[in-house]
């Protein structure tokens, strides 16, 4: 007994020595993680990927353990890329805010429609401000496409198509398999032929965060390739998106956050190159030079043929002069509405707040304000009155303008001149009415149990074999709620007029016996199985003789519509795991389904047609391949 007794403490410290021992290990798994992924930001692949396999091996949480073998794959993705890096000219680079970087882009003006909008109508991608839509694709005319990215129901971000025709657009669907991640794609951009897409992904094979990645339209396939990542130092370790290659022919411009805060990108303008010279570079130090992406100094003076400031300003004085009126009137107004507004905002927080040095405060600030009222209005006024005398001085002398085009042109914001190349802020747009066509409603014949029952819309059963269960006859038409929430419903009517409803299509004699003890516990206790051939009842020995047949010498395939367009990784999984060697994703039209098979014997086919079901593919059907 005092043996038992004096064991308990040292058994009790060993488990805490343990617990402790486990716990540092884990401490140690995430400062290595936290170090190679610094590591990896610095271009120090080698270095990362140790770090990164010291901390799996240290890791005993299997999430962590996870993220590390994860984190080592970008690491082991970098080292690969160093064989095939180019290095393009930099013509010029400038860092705008998140929100609204986009807008710098030599794009046409009104064309980026800010989020949420009527494609993106959640709005919540971290980089994803805006959709891309340019007029000419906007034109109601058959063939038009627009690409664009948005959310699916898990929140992932997905690029998008959809085209015009017969007055509609049509349902917006996922490009092809290849394109899409089990993370987010942003940003598809065509090129001015419209025969390649650029587009950025934090999921496929990549450095780490967004990539930037190509596709190349196949005339064959009427696909879109496989896309292809750009590479050093389009890509990099931290975030890169919105490539696009201007209309004519000079430039290529992407956005990064390589070298700026979370809440701004850095703008690269770089000298278009169709054919880039791709390299092996080893040398960590010659790697960060080549990804800083820092403007070539010979381009301080305008590059041949480049826009500058002065060319954006008009020769003649006289226009000079009424532009700079414009912007006055401009910033006395914009002082006068900031003013108006504090005035406002103080007013309705002095409402609100009942601690008296709160209100002596605001209450100061509003006489203060107020009193800047008058002298910001006079000078408003006196730019108007100018800006007037300008007008009339020009009409006097037959000087044509157009001050609504002028004021326009000095609301933009003009930056990065001295490298040759001018950032000229456009417009936003606003989303136009867009019709799309409505998705057809396909009836589900699986069998359930339901809040409400539900009869069968088509009351025809399938050819060859199937198995129902009989629920009831009467003598006249059931209605819904009789049938105690079961679904699908198939209603006949026999000679003498009686109404029969029978329950679910099932293809084996198995599948239907499983479900009839739902059936008698949903109410109807004397259900039972019928059996049919090619839609007649036959007795239940032929049936199961017909069925032990077909498990010979039959062979099945899946045929499956994921409700997102893409087969989930767990059914897949499910597939492979029942023998299915060959899955194939098929396209009719707007509809995309998958094939699967071929699975020998059709208890195995519906066993395998139950388990992705459960796997999320509500819509699964099995289907005999013809035998030769």
């Amino acid at each position: 007994m005092k043996l038992y007794l004096t064991c308990i403490p040292a058994a009790v410290a060993a488990m805490v020595l343990n617990v402790a021992a486990l716990q540092a290990r884990d401490s140690s798994a995430v400062r290595l993680t936290e170090l190679a992924d610094s590591l990896r930001m610095e271009y120090e692949f080698e270095q990362s990927a140790a770090a990164y396999r010291k901390a799996s091996a240290a890791a005993t949480d299997s999430l962590e353990k996870i993220a590390a073998e994860e984190k080592l794959l970008l690491a082991e993705n970098c080292m690969s890329m160093t064989g095939f890096v180019s290095e393009p000219k930099v013509i010029a680079r400038h860092t705008f805010s998140l929100e609204d970087f986009y807008l710098f882009y030599p794009l046409e003006d009104s064309s980026w429609v800010p989020v949420p909008n009527q494609l993106d109508t959640a709005g919540t991608s971290r980089f994803s401000r805006a959709t891309y839509l340019p007029k000419s694709a906007l034109r109601e005319e058959p063939g038009n496409r627009i690409y664009y990215s948005a959310p699916d129901a898990s929140g992932a971000m997905n690029v998008y198509m959809t085209e015009f025709a017969d007055s509609l657009w049509s349902l917006p669907s996922l490009l092809t398999e290849s394109m899409t991640s089990s993370s987010d794609e942003i940003y598809p951009m065509l090129s001015p032929d419209g025969r390649t897409m650029y587009f950025a992904s934090s999921g496929l094979y990549g450095a780490g965060g967004f990539d930037i990645y190509m596709t190349v339209w196949d005339e064959a396939s009427s696909e879109w390739g496989e896309p292809v990542n750009l590479g050093f130092p389009y890509s990099s370790p931290a975030d890169d998106f919105l490539y696009m290659n201007t209309a004519d022919g000079r430039y290529s411009i992407f956005a990064s956050n390589r070298d700026c805060g979370l809440d701004s990108v850095s703008v690269y303008v770089l000298e278009y190159d169709p054919m880039p010279v791709r390299k092996e570079v080893r040398d960590i130090t010659e790697l960060r030079r080549i990804c800083a992406l820092d403007p070539d100094e010979d381009l301080v003076s305008a590059a041949p043929g480049a826009s500058s400031a002065a060319d954006t300003m008009p020769d003649n004085l006289d226009i000079r002069r009424y532009m700079q009126k414009v912007e006055e009137v401009r910033s006395c107004r914009d002082s006068l509405y900031s003013c108006m507004s504090a005035i406002d905002k103080d007013r309705q927080e002095l409402a609100a707040s009942e601690q008296e040095d709160v209100q002596k405060a605001l209450s100061d600030r509003i006489a203060s304000n107020s009193g800047s009222m008058p002298r910001l209005q006079a000078l408003l006024d006196k730019a108007m009155e100018d800006l007037q005398k300008i007008e009339m001085e020009f009409l006097f002398n037959g000087v044509v303008i157009d001050p609504d085009k002028i004021q326009a042109e000095s609301d933009r914001e003009v930056v990065g001149a001295s490298t040759g190349f001018v950032f000229t802020r456009m417009n936003a747009g606003t989303m136009p009415p867009m019709e799309f066509r409505k998705p057809e409603k396909k009836f589900d014949y699986s069998f359930m149990v339901l809040p409400e029952g539900r009869f069968a819309e088509d009351n025809a059963l399938p050819p060859g074999l199937v198995y129902q269960i009989q629920i009831f006859s009467l003598a006249r038409k059931a209605t819904v709620r009789q049938l105690n929430g079961l679904s699908p419903v198939f209603e006949s009517r026999t000679a003498t007029g009686k109404y029969i409803y029978r329950v679910g299509v099932f293809r084996t004699y198995n599948d239907v016996l499983s479900k009839l003890n739902t059936v008698k516990k949903a109410g109807f206790k004397t259900a039972y199985i019928v059996p049919f051939k090619d839609g007649q009842v036959i007795r239940m020995s032929e049936a199961r003789t017909l069925e032990k047949e077909q498990e010979d010498s039959n062979v099945f395939q899946l045929r499956m519509v994921p409700a997102e367009g893409v087969l989930p990784e767990t059914a897949v999984s499910v597939l492979e795991q029942f023998g299915a060697r060959d899955i194939a994703r098929v396209e009719d039209g707007e509809a995309v389904e998958y094939v699967a098979g071929p699975l020998s014997g059709q208890r195995k086919a519906e066993e395998a047609a139950a388990a992705v079901r459960a796997a999320g593919v509500r819509e699964v059907s099995v289907v005999t391949l013809p035998v030769n």
